[in-house]
């Protein structure tokens, strides 16, 4: 007989996510956050105490910013506070607050610059490793709205440059002091309303000094760090807001 199981839907930015409680699998994830036979996310949160894992919508195993973020406030039930917890087994510390969360991220080496070429296009892109790996491709900001972001970023997240596993990918242009941002999303494969890692790895890549403020399409995010001697990056924060959608029961 099919057991209920109660979930909760979170956003964070936009980036949506179906909370369980309990162990995840690969199968569970990809029913969960399917948008048409589902309830419909960019990811499955499963938490079991302070383990959580994160999975993509096509059932990969992750970490995820956003994601981080949102288990982390519904660990400390919206209130105001600090938790500790892991995600896909990376340890993580977090401010929560009413609406929002603030999460340490992991530190990050110098990127790395790579001119790479597709749809006849020669591109010059960066690249960084912010928990998952993803490419940063600036744009004018008067091209980014009308981008065409799902056919750039399935040539790029598969681009021989990147190896097997390939990259999340982000279109990124300048907006006043800070960054307005499209993601392709690895593992979700399409375009999100935000992404937490990508936000973070558009900030290391702009140049720009700490704090930077990321405009996504679902939301903003603010990035905060410290450069190192080496180029690279450490205390590194993901600020933004998180809410809670709805809470319902599916039977599995």
């Amino acid at each position: 007989m099919p057991r209920p199981t109660r979930f909760a839907k979170l956003s964070g930015a936009g980036n949506d996510f179906v909370l369980v409680p309990g162990p995840g699998s690969a199968a569970l994830a990809r029913r969960l956050c399917d948008r048409r036979g589902g309830v419909g996310a960019d990811g499955l949160l499963a938490v079991r105490g302070r383990r959580v894992e994160y999975r993509n919508a096509d059932g990969t195993l992750a970490f995820c910013g956003n994601g981080a973020r949102c288990a982390a406030w519904w660990l400390n039930g919206g209130r105001r506070g600090s938790v500790r917890f892991s995600l896909s087994g990376v340890p993580c510390s977090a401010d929560t607050f009413p609406g929002g969360a603030r999460l340490r991220m992991p530190d990050a080496s110098a990127p790395r610059t790579l001119a790479v070429r597709a749809l006849g296009r020669d591109l010059r892109l960066a690249a960084v490793d912010t928990g998952v790996p993803h490419a940063v491709v600036r744009t004018a900001a008067s091209r980014l709205p009308g981008y065409p972001v799902l056919v750039m970023g399935r040539l790029l997240r598969r681009h021989r440059a990147f190896g097997r596993p390939g990259t999340n990918v982000n279109f990124v242009s300048r907006s006043g002091s800070g960054l307005r941002i499209r993601t392709y999303e690895r593992g979700v494969e399409d375009e999100t309303l935000a992404c937490g890692t990508g936000a973070v790895a558009a900030a290391l890549c702009s140049g720009l000094p700490s704090p930077v403020a990321v405009r996504a399409r679902g939301g903003l995010l603010s990035v905060s760090f410290t450069r190192r001697k080496d180029g690279g990056f450490t205390d590194v924060w993901l600020t933004g807001p998180v809410r809670l959608v709805f809470t319902g029961e599916v039977s599995l």
